[in-house]
């Protein structure tokens, strides 16, 4: 008995599940695409050192200093939305770890910092009202929160933190794309009301639209970003019990 056991095979070890390549992510070549996009819609208006250009409206009093502000912060906030796109890439974090490292360090010391200085001068002489203002303003501060929690825990090599932290850091990132939509859905939605309530006032339309989009945009996708880490441990979790049964 004990001869035939020594002599029995081994049972193989199953193997580990593959993990999906990098062009099996649904979501990873649509996140780029839309990313270049916005980038190269918004981006060449403020490279023209053209105030006729600006796709915003501009302060009176100093149209070349607010046009100059707006340029920098959409020539680095496109770097920090291209690299922000690239530290949620799991296949380039697993893969190229370097990369990974190097990117982070350029979206929040050439992207974040500088586009984030720039937003706040630019929200504080805006032409929206101070509702506005101050949606575009706590945004921003959150950006800088989130963004600076998520490098402490990098240094502190807690990387679960980091990685939750910059989650949210990516949400508010990329909040100003999904702005447009939200501006666009609230326009729709107000049109009906441009002769009643409005009294035909379609600049107070758009302004109110804008100012809507503003809170919506960063307000619910961090709202998603937080659910989706709030759930993503619980679904391990049944898996890891699955498993164990």
């Amino acid at each position: 008995m004990a001869e035939s056991t020594l002599l029995a095979p081994n049972p193989e070890t199953p193997p580990a599940p593959a993990r999906p390549k990098w062009y099996r992510r649904p979501w990873i070549v649509p996140l780029f695409v839309i990313v270049g996009l916005f980038v190269a819609a918004r981006l060449p208006a403020y490279l023209t050192f053209d105030t006729g250009d600006s796709l915003v409206q501009l302060q009176d009093a100093f149209p070349e200093t607010h046009y100059l502000m707006l340029s920098g912060h959409i020539l680095f906030g496109s770097i920090a939305i291209i690299t922000c796109s690239m530290q949620v890439w799991p296949w380039l974090r697993r893969h190229h770890p370097k990369v990974h490292r190097v990117s982070g360090r350029v979206y929040v010391f050439a992207g974040v910092l500088p586009s984030g200085l720039f937003a706040l001068a630019v929200s504080i002489v805006s032409v929206i009202g101070p509702d506005g203002k101050i949606g575009n303003v706590l945004l921003t501060l959150l950006w800088f929160g989130t963004t600076a929690a998520g490098l402490v825990a990098a240094r502190r090599r807690r990387f679960q933190e980091h990685r939750r932290w910059m989650i949210r850091s990516f949400a508010l990132c990329t909040s100003i794309v999904v702005n447009r939509v939200w501006f666009a859905v609230i326009m729709v939605a107000l049109l009906p009301f441009q002769d009643s309530y409005y009294g035909g006032d379609m600049d107070q339309l758009i302004e109110d639209s804008a100012v809507a989009s503003i809170w919506m945009s960063w307000v619910v996708n961090l709202m998603i970003a937080q659910w989706w880490l709030d759930r993503k441990p619980k679904r391990h979790s049944r898996s890891r019990q699955t498993a164990a049964a």
